[in-house]
């Protein structure tokens, strides 16, 4: 699909083999999820494409000069998993009143619950023209394929603000960050707990430190062959456990430590020489992302300094300023995160639905500032500080 305009040319492409990465990237910025070498790695292995449950729709915006100056990465989905943003029971009114919910277009990173900029835009280029180009040619397409909706995951504020002005529902969810406060070492960050949480968290790394297991903090192509055996068997495990295949396979990690081993984060815990769990992350320049864990032991506090301890330890050393463990789980709160909103944005081409869900999600906001209120006053820090902002 290509469409002129009178500034614009408009393409979507299923796929950006065909795109140069210099072009896409020079919008992306330097989040690890939006680089071309990430997206292209799940399409070029399978992870998404046709066959799955993720098509690729990417719209491209090209200047008179056949410059990139815009794109959305974009997918046909046929179901919701994948997503961290949850809208089975829309589906389930949608059937139960007799029309489709899938196929629908989703604006995201596949399986990648991290906010980042969804609308991509050349630094030199006017950002909101291009941006109302893009949002407006996504929903075009919602509708000549006779999609139900269009939804954006993850968008930073700015992007809200463009897909609110476009008639686009806001949907509020809640994530546990941490903030680094210019923290020296570790001790110094447990200096800011209260008492009763400083002890529990140094009784919890002493538990890990006494059963022998030691850490180490990887760059994605320092793990040998034999140990990426491991860890891959060990992510595996943690979706096979709940009764569903990995949604990423060896062939994606083989390719990405190729590609973009700088981004990759391993940290592995080692128990008598022998791997017994793993911390999959990536990293941009000022932020840490957990990805992925597993473990083969079965270790008192072994999930909590794997996937969180050692993170914060590494953003302390290397000056990141903060770390996003991922989706859910009040447990990361004690241990020094905070509740951080994220946002989805939503269009639903039903305007009886459209008006139902934006009831919906009036009402779901406010149980969410309530939990949000609720989960603040039990962090860890002193109060006369407060949680980091």
């Amino acid at each position: 699909m290509t469409r002129n305009t009178q500034d614009f040319e408009l393409t979507q492409v299923n796929g950006l083999a065909g795109v140069a990465a210099a072009d896409w990237n020079l919008l992306a910025g330097d989040n690890p999820f939006l680089q071309h070498q990430f997206l292209l790695a799940l399409e070029r292995t399978g992870c998404v494409g046709k066959g799955t449950a993720w098509e690729p729709r990417h719209l491209l915006l090209r200047d008179a000069s056949q410059q990139l100056v815009g794109a959305l990465p974009l997918y046909l989905k046929h179901d919701s998993r994948g997503e961290f943003v949850f809208d089975w029971s829309w589906a389930d009114a949608y059937e139960r009143a007799g029309l489709h919910y899938y196929p629908k277009l989703v604006c995201s990173v596949p399986f990648t619950p991290a906010t980042g900029t969804r609308v991509l835009t050349h630094a030199n280029a006017d950002a909101n023209a291009i941006a109302r180009h893009l949002i407006n040619a996504a929903r075009d397409h919602a509708e000549d394929i006779g999609a139900s909706s269009l939804h954006v995951l993850f968008p930073t504020e700015r992007e809200r603000s463009w897909l609110d002005q476009s008639g686009f529902l806001s949907r509020k969810s809640c994530q546990f960050h941490w903030q680094n406060q210019g923290y020296c070492d570790f001790d110094d960050f447990l200096s800011h707990f209260n008492s009763s949480k400083r002890k529990k968290a140094k009784r919890e790394r002493r538990r890990i430190a006494e059963a022998g297991i030691v850490f180490e903090q990887l760059r994605g192509d320092e793990p040998s062959p034999d140990d990426w055996d491991e860890i891959f068997d060990f992510y595996s495990r943690t979706f096979l456990r709940r009764g569903r295949p990995p949604y990423l396979n060896r062939a994606f990690f083989d390719d990405i430590v190729t590609t973009m081993p700088e981004n990759l984060v391993i940290i592995l815990a080692r128990h008598a020489g022998r791997p017994i769990a793993v911390a999959i992350c990536f990293r941009s320049e000022d932020t840490l992302y957990g990805r992925y864990w597993g473990s083969l032991a079965d270790f008192h506090s072994l999930h909590f300094e794997t996937c969180y301890y050692q993170g914060i330890e590494y953003c302390i050393r290397e000056g990141l300023q903060c770390f996003e463990p991922g989706t859910q789980g009040e447990h990361k709160v004690s241990r020094g995160f905070s509740p951080t909103t994220t946002w989805s944005s939503h269009w639903l081409r039903d305007a009886e639905f459209r008006a139902a869900i934006a009831d919906f999600l009036a009402r779901e906001t406010s149980h969410v500032d309530m939990y949000m209120e609720h989960v603040e006053d039990r962090v860890p820090y002193r109060r006369a500080e407060g949680p980091p902002q």
